[in-house]
């Protein structure tokens, strides 16, 4: 992706936080703004739709107001062969709104979330078990 160098004013309301993130998360000021920007024109285009860190690092697209992630979403929707009667029983408490953000999400920024479905898929038992050992029923 080709990087282009823009001139920008912000007011310090703006970018005194900036700067108090890149320092907390140790990253550089342009790749937390850039983050922010981008995270902040998929939140416009797509409303419902909030950012979170995740557990396993990174940030991630999810439902608002939930703890949902929309690639948890697809992979209901895919696990039911796309079925919109089943993903709302599946989901009985979202809205058709909260489902249909979270797969116009997926339909926008389908890399985005393969790249969540490769990272979950990574995740077996046998993962957890060898990062987790203390989880481990073999362990009691």
């Amino acid at each position: 992706m080709a990087a282009v160098p823009k001139t920008i004013r912000m007011p310090d309301e703006v970018r005194l936080p900036l700067e108090e993130e890149a320092q907390l998360s140790r990253r550089d000021f342009s790749s937390v703004v850039n983050e922010m920007l981008q995270e902040a024109i998929k939140m416009r285009r797509i409303p419902g739709i909030v950012f979170a860190n995740s557990p396993s690092g990174g940030r991630v697209a999810r439902i608002a107001g939930t703890g949902i992630e929309v690639f948890e979403v697809v992979q209901a929707y895919r696990s039911v062969d796309d079925s919109w009667s089943r993903l709302r029983e599946a989901f009985h408490w979202l809205t058709d709104v909260q489902l249909r953000a979270a797969l116009a999400y997926a339909e926008a920024y389908p890399n985005e979330i393969e790249a969540c479905t490769r990272r979950d898929e990574r995740w077996t038992a046998e993962a957890v078990e060898k990062r987790y050992p203390f989880m481990s029923p073999k362990g009691q």
